[in-house]
């Protein structure tokens, strides 16, 4: 007759095991009907002078139900999450091809480039500063005007092509002859892609820059 506790142990054994297949998702089926073919084992071979209390059976069915519901509930989500992302990506998808005022390097390739500065409050000279994609300072230009739209023609500072590539832009802000900071500089760019990330879906512009829906100001047709 095998022993009470080495079907107990057995038992237990085959918890942990579930509980280990909880932990990685990959509980199945097979398992539950093992663990009522060893509950019965345990049933047939206990003593019986010493029979197992009902409320013990109980309790470690209970026990591997839990664990069950548990993992499906985790597959559950886990299939809601990624819909939900797969649903983010659809709610964009008509973005592509159109244009997004955003903060993000420009992608000049011979035409000009229409800026949107925001100049801080209490600035009273603001200074338009462009960088290549090596962080290189190619041009520096005060404005006089710095909240009004600005045509850069791709040029330096002093008036020659730049080559085509990714610039960024920023607006120095000074009060008197001290500088107070530095403020935002938005563009249109082209969305090209929406790519779902940890962080949620993102939109990869023209440029390659990728942002974030919610960091979009305005939102055009293809045709500007």
């Amino acid at each position: 007759m095998t022993s009470v506790s080495g079907v107990n142990a057995a038992t237990a054994t085959a918890t942990a095991t579930s509980g280990t297949d909880a932990k990685s998702g990959t509980l199945i089926d097979s398992d539950f009907q093992t663990f009522l073919v060893m509950l019965t084992t345990q049933m047939k071979n206990q003593d019986p002078l010493n029979p197992i209390e009902s409320t013990e059976y109980a309790q470690q069915l209970a026990t591997f139900s839990g664990v069950e519901q548990q993992v499906r509930t985790n597959t559950l989500l886990t299939q809601l999450a990624s819909q939900f992302g797969v649903s983010g990506m659809a709610e964009f998808a008509s973005w592509v091809g159109m244009q997004a005022r955003v903060e993000a390097p420009v992608a000049f390739s011979g035409s000009p480039v229409t800026l949107y500065p925001e100049p801080m409050a209490g600035a009273d000279k603001v200074l338009l500063v462009a960088t290549d994609a090596s962080g290189t300072e190619v041009m520096r230009s005060q404005l006089t005007s710095g909240s009004d739209p600005v045509t850069w023609a791709g040029t330096d500072a002093s008036g020659s092509p730049l080559a085509s590539g990714n610039y960024s832009f920023q607006l120095e802000n000074y009060s008197g002859d001290q500088l107070i900071g530095a403020s935002a500089v938005s563009s249109f760019a082209t969305v090209s892609e929406v790519r779902q990330t940890a962080g949620g879906s993102a939109l990869i512009l023209d440029s390659g820059a990728s942002v974030a829906p919610s960091e979009v100001k305005a939102l055009r047709g293809a045709g500007g």
